[in-house]
């Protein structure tokens, strides 16, 4: 196990897209403005050890129900590909009920630690090392503490049409990942 400066900065900005903290500003701001005092360091320490502990106990759990590392890395792919194509082209796919509070559960999981994060750790536990992942997980928690301390003035600066372009830019980011992950994990699945 050594420390990769271009394995972190890899990591990092894979997690950084599937995370999207740019783009879930408006659902903070919403959040902050509906229940109040949104707990910005509690949310991003559960989030990271959230995805810390699935990047370690994840394969054990695949192994339980009998999946290879390769097979959950191409299902990645696909999920990646999928929400991808939600950021691209500002459709919703997955659905799911609005948050009723600003507690732990809709900040830490699932808006950071999304089944998309999950799924994206244990693609990439399959290419790069644990340590230098870990080093990327922590790059985006000190990012998304930033952000959510300071997403009233973030949204203001940037403003709609400068997320939406994030989103997007990221979007094609995602989906060039996530074909990325399928064409080098698909290879392990046919031999």
């Amino acid at each position: 196990m050594e420390l990769d400066f271009r394995e972190i900065i890899t990591t990092g900005m894979i997690l950084f897209a599937v995370i999207d903290i740019l783009g879930a500003i408006p659902i903070v701001v919403e959040l902050r403005s509906r229940v109040g005092h949104i707990q910005s360091e509690k949310a991003t320490i559960v989030a990271a050890i959230i995805m810390i502990s699935f990047l370690f106990i994840g394969n054990e759990i695949l192994n339980l129900i009998g999946i290879d590392v390769n097979s959950f890395a191409v299902a990645g792919a696909f999920v990646l590909f999928f929400l991808a194509l939600e950021m691209i082209l500002g459709i919703r796919l997955y659905k799911d009920e609005a948050p009723s509070t600003a507690s732990i559960v809709p900040l830490a999981f699932p808006l950071i630690a999304g089944a998309g994060v999950l799924t994206t750790l244990l693609s990439l536990k399959s290419q790069y090392q644990n340590i230098n992942i870990i080093f990327g997980i922590l790059l985006n928690m000190i990012f998304v503490y930033i952000v959510l301390k300071m997403s009233g003035k973030i949204e203001k600066i940037i403003g709609a049409n400068g997320l939406s372009v994030i989103r997007k830019v990221f979007g094609i980011i995602l989906l060039a990942i996530a074909v990325k992950l399928f064409a080098s994990n698909v290879k392990g699945l046919i031999n």
